[in-house]
């Protein structure tokens, strides 16, 4: 995608009149990740992140953009994607697969490693085996004495092997519970959600360069698939640039089982003057929440003549 460079005194995510500071790679994983998206900007061209929120088509904020190149905290990997996406695949004409990887490599790098260490609970010491003390033996209450001494003995032994016996059940490596425990263990609780996932099929209607008419109005269709587990319901295609032609900003997803296939259908009117448009659309759910963050959107591409 052709774009011009950002102008001086444009929008850099920094109060006008001042350059925006850029963190120092040696600071720290977060910063290290924000140089690399301050590189790949100034590759691009120099973009501004309004530019990049709305005429490049990343599915982000001016704001969120912005935050993630200051290099404080780590921003989420939709918001990494989308800064990436349109500026190495979208600007650069990069492959997305390989740079999906290399970026999400940057991304739980910076993450494992500004995590803090986890404080390991100390070790609780496994209660010692108490041997009572033999009872005095005398006279003709000496067999009596010793079995009472036995019978003693052995209680707090069997005492000491439940403790022994609990702690190991409750988590010491060495404890091999049975029965119930065995049981219970070997019955995740842990419900299996459904995977989520979609598949471009095709441009049904006016396909990427086609010529309109200046005021035309026409109906862009696509095709896509449901190739996940979700049925689709409350979804909708939502606009994240703005352009010359008008468009709406969201339009409703039919209702999409698992395997089928569906018609997005958007109405368009032309712009008044000559121009290029080209809109993008994402899709989400009722609360405008991507759902496929880490996905190309869909687009329109046309010229007015």
């Amino acid at each position: 995608m052709a774009g011009s460079p950002e102008q001086a005194g444009g929008d850099t995510g920094a109060p006008r009149g001042r350059k925006p500071v850029r963190p120092d790679p040696r600071s720290g994983p977060v910063a290290l990740l924000a140089h690399r998206l301050w590189e790949l900007k100034d590759e691009a061209g120099a973009p501004s992140f309004a530019e990049m929120s709305s005429r490049l088509g990343a599915a982000a904020s001016k704001s969120s953009l912005a935050a993630a190149a200051r290099g404080q905290v780590l921003p989420t990997w939709e918001t990494t994607w989308e800064f990436v996406r349109v500026l190495a695949v979208d600007r650069l004409g990069r492959d997305a697969e390989e740079v999906r990887r290399e970026w999400r490599g940057h991304w739980e790098s910076a993450r494992v490693e500004s995590e803090e260490p986890s404080v390991s609970p100390e070790a609780v010491a496994a209660p010692s085996a108490v041997t009572p003390e033999p009872a005095p033996v005398a006279g003709k209450r000496g067999s009596r004495a010793m079995l009472l001494a036995l019978v003693s003995a052995g209680a707090v032994v069997g005492v000491v092997g439940g403790v022994l016996t609990f702690g190991n059940l409750a988590g010491t490596p060495s404890g091999t519970p049975s029965g119930r425990e065995v049981q219970a263990e070997a019955v995740p609780r842990t419900e299996t959600v459904p995977q989520d996932d979609s598949a471009f099929v095709g441009d049904i209607t006016i396909p990427d360069g086609t010529k309109v008419e200046r005021g035309q109005t026409f109906t862009k269709v696509w095709r896509l698939k449901n190739t996940g587990g979700t049925h689709w319901k409350k979804r909708f295609m939502t606009r994240t640039n703005n352009t010359p032609c008008e468009a709406p900003e969201r339009v409703p997803v039919p209702a999409t089982k698992p395997g089928e296939t569906v018609d997005i259908k958007v109405d368009v009117k032309a712009a008044r003057e000559p121009a290029r448009c080209k809109i993008f659309w994402k899709m989400t759910n009722e609360e405008d929440v991507p759902v496929f963050a880490g996905k190309n959107p869909i687009f329109l591409d046309v010229t007015v003549k």
